[in-house]
């Protein structure tokens, strides 16, 4: 079975769209959009459009405690910056180019390998600013509204071309035709003038979230200094937003103005950094660096160093290894719920349910938002089959997470583990809704409102949602005409 990679899926979708016009003119057309800038609208559709593929998308870091870590640094430079009623969404690619890319509508990428080179949160921060900056200054949508589309008729091959040309040009040149693919990448070569606007701007949030404003020219100097000796091999972060040395020498005089603030990095920012090590390249090869490192004493973090050796650990099934790690951070870290995680999954990997129920429900009862602990211990729940348990656990959740499609995910197998047949087509289709893939939820909707099992007052509010759904999609479509 073919992988649908981001670049196969752009290429069907440019495909079905020449073979099957019809299909095509369902989409909504951006028209003649050379004299005019996207609106608001149009930026969250094609959000959305982007949304549903990194939902499903392999290439995408499928990973809750990075995925959250990653939007609550976002979100706290959002809350500092020019535009309070824009709406984020950050995520993270599984790919060791050191890049991040910023979409209309508010849609950030980073790379994997771009917060392992950050040798501090400020600078990963820097880079968030700095994206943030070319949204909210709207040098995407300026870029697009200039150009006539002739390939792309449809903001859903808009959206797939824009992810990966920005987030890796030679793939978006390979999946693409010729023309089509250094068409799309002209249009989102950013200028000089909006990089430096992209910059001023995230100073200015790095300032006021409280980073080190430092941190932004010292790591444009580090990948510059690193693109230098690999020749042709520049971080694609450069590629793409082009480096030069005025630029840089803007920033630090910019930074000279700044008042200078010594800033500490989060406990969060190592132990991701730490987790992402433990999950590249081979398992021995990560644990014997994270011993090195803690032999010779050559870390930011104590506790993320042995953290890191206890995933690499229990990745490669050394179980009494990883728990003499784990011992040692209980006696010498701060509690937290990225190790309370790990210790339970480490109980999941023994084979030890009641140990691992433990885990979970004491973990629960000291850090009740944490998103790692309640999937960990509903999906334990379903591997065990305590179905009725899951839904109590995930239903006493969904408060703190009301658009969290997973959540809606575990329901839905939960209730087919209990053969309640409304009430699982009912959960997928808030799953899909929250997957921003209206036609689904609405099938799936639909299936649960011709389910013969749900009673008077389940079935009258499936009837109201499914009538809901449809009313969405009549709308989608009125706007596309």
């Amino acid at each position: 079975m073919m992988k649908l990679t981001l670049p196969t899926i752009i290429l069907l979708v440019v495909s079905v769209a020449h073979a099957y016009p019809a299909i095509a003119n369902e989409l909504p057309d951006l028209g003649d959009v050379s004299a005019t800038v996207l609106s608001p609208l149009q930026e969250q559709e094609i959000a959305e459009q982007i949304m549903r593929q990194v939902a499903v998308s392999d290439e995408v870091l499928n990973d809750v405690e990075v995925s959250d870590y990653l939007q609550a640094l976002g979100g706290k430079l959002v809350a500092n910056g020019p535009d309070k009623r824009q709406t984020f969404n950050f995520f993270v690619v599984q790919d060791p180019s050191i890049n991040a890319f910023a979409m209309p509508g508010g849609v950030i990428g980073v790379h994997t390998g771009l917060i392992l080179a950050a040798t501090s949160e400020s600078e990963l921060a820097s880079v968030l600013g700095h994206e943030i900056g070319h949204v909210t200054q709207r040098h995407l949508a300026r870029m697009l509204a200039s150009q006539k589309y002739d390939t792309f008729k449809n903001l859903a091959g808009i959206a797939l071309a824009l992810l990966v040309a920005r987030s890796n040009p030679q793939l978006a040149t390979g999946a693409l035709t010729a023309s089509s693919a250094i068409g799309v990448q002209n249009q989102l070569d950013y200028t000089r003038e909006h990089e430096r606007e992209a910059d001023r701007i995230g100073l200015q949030i790095l300032d006021s979230g409280g980073f080190d404003v430092r941190a932004m020219p010292e790591f444009f100097k580090t990948l510059q200094r690193g693109s230098r000796f690999a020749e042709g091999s520049a971080p694609s972060f450069l590629r793409t937003h082009p480096l030069t040395t005025e630029r840089i020498a803007d920033v630090a005089n910019r930074v000279e103005q700044m008042h200078y603030k010594q800033v500490t990095d989060s406990v969060e920012f190592q132990y991701v950094k730490a987790k992402l090590r433990a999950l590249q390249g081979g398992d021995q090869a990560a644990i014997d660096l994270f011993e090195q490192n803690i032999r010779e004493q050559c870390y930011a973090n104590a506790a993320a160093e042995h953290y890191g050796l206890a995933v690499a650990l229990l990745r490669k099934s050394a179980w009494a290894q990883a728990e003499k790690e784990l011992a040692w951070l209980k006696k010498n870290a701060t509690p937290h719920p990225m190790i309370e995680s790990l210790a339970a999954r480490l109980e999941v990997a023994r084979d030890k349910p009641a140990a691992a129920a433990e885990k979970y429900a004491s973990a629960l009862r000291i850090f009740p938002g944490s998103r790692a602990l309640i999937y960990g211990y509903a999906e334990h729940y379903l591997a065990t089959r305590q179905a009725e348990q899951a839904i109590q656990l995930v239903k006493s959740k969904q408060g703190l997470y009301p658009n969290d499609a997973y959540l809606y995910d575990l329901l839905a197998k939960a209730y087919t583990m209990q053969n309640k047949v409304l009430l699982s087509h009912q959960a997928q289709s808030e799953a899909y809704y929250r997957k921003y893939d209206l036609a689904r939820a609405i099938e799936q909707m639909d299936l649960a409102a011709k389910a013969n099992d749900g009673d008077f007052y389940q079935q009258s509010i499936v009837e109201a949602r499914l009538r809901q759904l449809r009313q969405m999609m009549g709308d989608e479509k009125k706007a596309k005409l």
